[in-house]
């Protein structure tokens, strides 16, 4: 599928900006700067590295082993080439970009706002968790499996002094065994995916028998550390009071069992979702992609998305994991030389494209194994907290099906401000478009998406500098 290319651009001088320094925005960079351009890399991290390969702040000196566990390598080898590229590219850290619009993008940093003005655009925003809220989830103790990732890599704290890892998926696995590598108690891994459906998935995930067999390896970890491993669960409530916030956690086993873990955090994730807001309000094309379930946006194969100069890559543009989003971002690189009529060897965006195909059909052998848990949406209790900035229950969602007739997320949204929050519905507009679908009995594909928005997250900005991005705004 070919999208919109980019057009009437001047071959030399022309003003690229990368948004992301993780796998994809690195290894993009690095093919841009050895064909000659300098491109701009803003990161909203203090350091490169992206989610996966958060660098440890400064001064900090843990070995890679203990921080990365059996992704060391590739995030020392990621961490090198970023070091070389430092002297041959603009890289401003700590840079959030919350808004944009053709040609220019609107950031703040230090609570400094800035404009960065820009020709070609390439998105490598990445992706966070996908939630699944059960009741009690809004407890003190409760985070993301992202979020217990970032306290152990750049905080060096455990999330709690027994934790609990609920959800599916290889970040389930990797996160909990980071954790027991750091020396961390891990109180249970509990998976709502049953064994039967890796099973079924093998052929796909043979795809990339190294991979597979590093996963088996983690499980293998797991099990030597004598960790309660629970597969096909059904989780039904964190338990814990307002006061003292999560003191265990209560799931159905699939032999219909009712089983309690005490701990006092839980770290909870479904695998990813992209990070699509800054496409979004560049105007750029969404689909649904009924392998994942949810939206993504909608590129061709080399990363042009539908809008002249707007380019994506890595998770941002499509969930396929680390490995996928270094060579996204190669091949994503080269299509931009290729549209600005810069000399590209076939055979190398032949190559990269070849890698991705196989990467394709693991990521679908992983969306087979570990499915998104839909059904649970269906069975939360009215009372059960869905929107945890706004407090909004799954009850009133519910009423808004029912009552307002809001079948649409947004307009779901503009009656009971769910997802209107500090995470702008980050954690909670899927599963909330669940709830209103299953309560107006229609696909989730029927009931759409929830509308990106400036600012894309919370700013922090100067008086004199938020007039002036005042003023910049739609």
């Amino acid at each position: 599928m070919a999208l919109t290319r980019l057009k009437n651009l001047p071959k030399d001088g022309v003003r690229v900006v990368i948004v992301g320094a993780g796998p994809a925005g690195t290894r993009c960079a690095e093919t841009l700067v050895a064909a000659g351009i300098r491109p701009i890399v803003l990161d909203e991290n203090r350091r490169d590295g992206g989610q996966i390969y958060r660098r440890q702040p400064e001064g900090f000196s843990r070995d890679y082993a203990t921080l990365y566990g059996s992704e060391a390598d590739k995030a020392r080898a990621l961490h090198q080439s970023f070091d070389r590229l430092r002297e041959q590219i603009d890289y401003r850290p700590d840079t959030l970009v919350w808004n944009l619009r053709p040609g220019q993008l609107c950031c703040v940093s230090q609570g400094k706002h800035t404009s960065v003005a820009y020709d070609a655009l390439i998105l490598c925003t990445g992706a966070t968790d996908r939630l699944m809220p059960i009741e009690g989830w809004q407890l003190a103790g409760t985070y993301s499996l992202g979020g217990a990732q970032i306290a152990l890599k750049a905080q060096t704290v455990s999330i709690g002094r027994q934790v609990v890892f609920l959800g599916s998926g290889p970040l389930l696995y990797l996160v909990a065994s980071q954790y027991l590598k750091a020396g961390a108690t891990v109180a249970a891994v509990l998976d709502t995916s049953p064994l039967r459906k890796r099973i079924a998935a093998l052929p796909k995930l043979l795809a990339r028998p190294g991979l597979l067999f590093t996963g088996m390896k983690l499980l293998a970890q797991l099990h030597l550390a004598r960790i309660p491993l629970h597969l096909g669960v059904e989780p039904l409530q964190v338990l814990g009071d307002a006061t003292s916030g999560v003191s265990a956690v209560r799931v159905r086993t699939s032999h219909g069992d009712s089983l309690e873990f005490d701990c006092d955090a839980v770290a909870m994730g479904y695998h990813l979702r992209p990070e699509t807001q800054l496409a979004d309000l560049a105007g750029c094309r969404m689909r649904f992609q009924e392998v994942s379930q949810q939206w993504v946006l909608d590129t061709d194969e080399e990363g042009r998305t539908s809008v002249s100069g707007v380019y994506a890559a890595g998770d941002g543009a499509r969930i396929r994991g680390a490995d996928a989003a270094e060579h996204s971002g190669r091949l994503v690189a080269l299509a931009l030389l290729q549209d600005l009529q810069q000399p590209v060897h076939g055979e190398a965006l032949a190559l990269q494209r070849r890698v991705l195909t196989v990467m394709d059909e693991f990521s679908r052998g992983l969306y087979q194994a570990f499915p998104w848990p839909a059904a649970q949406a269906r069975t939360l209790p009215d009372a059960a907290i869905v929107c945890r900035c706004e407090m909004i229950t799954a009850g009133e969602l519910r009423a808004m099906v029912h009552v307002k007739g809001a079948c649409e997320v947004n307009r779901a949204k503009a009656f009971s401000r769910v997802g209107t929050g500090r995470c702008q519905g980050r954690y909670c507009s899927q599963a909330g478009a669940e709830v209103i679908a299953a309560a107006a009995g229609v696909a989730v594909e029927r009931v759409g998406r929830q509308r990106g928005q400036a600012p894309v997250k919370p700013l922090s900005m100067l008086t004199e500098e938020l007039k002036q991005a005042e003023e910049m705004a739609p």
